[in-house]
């Protein structure tokens, strides 16, 4: 028997039903035979970053199970997901998309591979990740950098004015 491993998955669109997509990928998720989603963040409209002519984004984090020690397991897991609900992809790097699904913790691992960067590399950058993460594990200590998820989104908040807001229920 394989002991399940936590992993935290940000959730993020930005073409058609944003909403819909969300939780498309989040049932994919839970129906997986491998995951089990077991905590989901609000959800956050939030503005695009890097390539900022495109529509605002909605996004989220989900808390899932895994039944492997290995991310790389989850990560063609996402891919999987990805090309399941957009089958065009994105155009190019930072632009639109239907889905975008990002490994963000992994148990307590780091990882630095060509495919895979655990934790994701520039978490403590965005707001629209921190947020919702907060919402489901603000204690969870970033491997890296050793301080509180919540720590992380207290110094960005000081330092820019991300806009993230969250949504009501009739979003």
């Amino acid at each position: 028997m394989v002991l399940p491993s936590t992993a935290f998955v940000s959730i993020g669109s930005n073409k058609g039903d944003k909403v819909a997509n969300l939780h498309l990928a989040i049932a994919c998720l839970d129906t997986h035979p491998l995951l089990q989603v077991t905590a989901v963040s609000r959800f956050y409209k939030t503005q695009p970053q890097n390539f900022a002519n495109q529509d605002w984004f909605v996004n989220g984090v989900v808390k899932i199970d895994i039944d492997s020690p290995d991310p790389m397991v989850l990560l063609t897991v996402l891919k999987q997901i990805e090309t399941q609900i957009d089958k065009q992809g994105k155009a190019f790097r930072f632009g639109p998309r239907k889905i975008d699904l990002d490994i963000i913790y992994f148990a307590d691992m780091v990882v630095k591979t060509k495919n895979l960067e655990i934790p994701h590399p520039r978490m403590q950058e965005r707001c629209f990740v921190l947020q919702p993460m907060c919402d489901i594990g603000p204690a969870v200590i970033h491997p890296v950098l050793q301080t509180t998820t919540q720590a992380l989104l207290q110094k960005i908040e000081k330092q820019e004015n991300q806009a993230v807001i969250a949504l009501d229920e009739e979003d």
